[in-house]
């Protein structure tokens, strides 16, 4: 939901003592409140349009030693269950060794809806943190390009249900 970002940026922006990167949509920045939280809270700003521009920020960012928050959806859920997520996160990971630490963000549909232009009061969320891994350590050695894409693709999404509330797993729920 609209509160997922805001929820992980808060919380462990001060666990790792460090900042936090994301990946966000140029328009963004032309936003009066939404634009100035995006340029002072580590948003690179992207074309949507150009996958290209957003791997090669992407691959600076972490080629920097730098934390990437990425939401492999690349949307908000309408239902609040996991969505068919895009190919990005796995292939980045992927080319760039990077590890990867699986989050999951239960109940803040409740708390922020899509559409919603404020949160509602009261709400309850869980943010539940998984192990870190990279995906050479977990994949079958001599998978081709586009199988080792999907397997990958795959793990990173089943690590993130594991790691949410049953309701939220949409198709990852059959483990």
């Amino acid at each position: 939901s609209n509160a997922d970002p805001v929820i992980v940026g808060a919380w462990l922006t001060p666990l790792l003592g460090r900042r936090i990167h994301w990946l966000g949509k140029r328009e963004m920045f032309d936003w009066p409140v939404v634009g100035w939280m995006a340029r002072n809270g580590g948003v690179v700003p992207v074309d949507r349009a150009s996958a290209d521009e957003a791997f090669r920020v992407a691959q600076r960012v972490l080629a920097a030693g730098q934390v990437l928050m990425v939401f492999p959806e690349g949307t908000r859920s309408p239902t609040a269950e996991l969505q068919t997520p895009k190919d990005g996160l796995a292939m980045l990971a992927l080319r760039t060794d990077a590890t990867i630490v699986p989050i999951g963000v239960s109940n803040t549909d409740r708390v922020w809806r899509k559409g919603s232009f404020l949160p509602r009061p009261g709400g309850h969320a869980t943010m539940r943190i998984g192990e870190p891994f990279k995906l050479g350590d977990v994949l079958p050695a001599g998978l081709v390009r586009k199988s080792a894409k999907t397997a990958a693709t795959d793990v990173i999404m089943r690590r993130i249900a594991a790691l949410l509330d049953p309701r939220h797993r949409g198709r990852y729920g059959d483990d």
